[in-house]
């Protein structure tokens, strides 16, 4: 379970959220500007709340209450952002292990073998990120993320800067990351249709606060929110 109870100001603008997710997928819909990547770096532990509690599984990573605050090397949660953010100057290889070398953890060629083929990369692992199309940058971005063995992967929009061929490309790879991958994800957008597709629970914001919470029905019937 994800139990998120925080406030933070950020110049005139303040997140009030609060909501306890125990799905697959959370989504975090909302218009730009609505705080979701704010509240997704407060998951990450990249933003200090000024009041409040975060917890996985039990394990609390922020309260304010008691001071705590686990730094982000120690929290196991991956992050993929918009841009994919692969180094340009590694091959494929090179960035899927960059996160697994990050973490000092042991090599694995099992689980890379896994991951390689759950998004179908094995033609792309002697490329560089200048050779790749934007819908298998991502999938790298997200093989990396995978390979850090993460508790939590946090998405920031990830099919936000793809075309509609692009994302129809892509969203698949997610839907089975979803089903077969087992690790619980914080996807944020603000396409209805891409939630509707993905997630299983659905916290809508707007204006910091959380305005919805439940499934699939209470998203908007336009591809974006009011």
């Amino acid at each position: 379970m994800l139990r998120i109870d925080v406030s933070k100001q950020l110049g005139e603008f303040t997140i009030e959220a609060s909501f306890a997710s125990e799905g697959r997928v959370t989504g975090l819909f909302g218009n730009s500007g609505a705080g979701k990547t704010s509240l997704i770096n407060m998951i990450a532990g990249l933003l200090r709340l000024d009041r409040g509690i975060i917890s996985i599984d039990g394990e609390t990573l922020d309260d304010t209450s008691t001071s705590t605050h686990v730094p982000v090397y120690r929290r196991r949660i991956g992050y993929v952002f918009q841009d994919a953010r692969l180094f340009p100057h590694l091959d494929v290889r090179q960035n899927l292990d960059y996160g697994r070398r990050m973490n000092r953890l042991t090599e694995d060629p099992a689980a890379h073998a896994r991951v390689v083929d759950l998004l179908d990369i094995g033609d792309l692992l002697d490329r560089r990120p200048g050779r790749l199309s934007g819908g298998e940058r991502h999938r790298v971005a997200l093989g990396r993320a995978l390979l850090s063995q993460p508790r939590l992967l946090l998405l920031d929009e990830p099919l936000g800067s793809l075309d509609e061929e692009r994302k129809e490309e892509i969203l698949p790879y997610f839907m089975r990351l979803r089903d077969e991958a087992g690790i619980p994800m914080v996807y944020v957008s603000h396409d209805a249709a891409e939630m509707r597709q993905l997630a299983t629970q659905i916290v809508i914001l707007r204006r910091g606060r959380v305005t919805a919470f439940g499934g699939t029905e209470v998203l908007p019937l336009a591809s974006s929110p009011a």
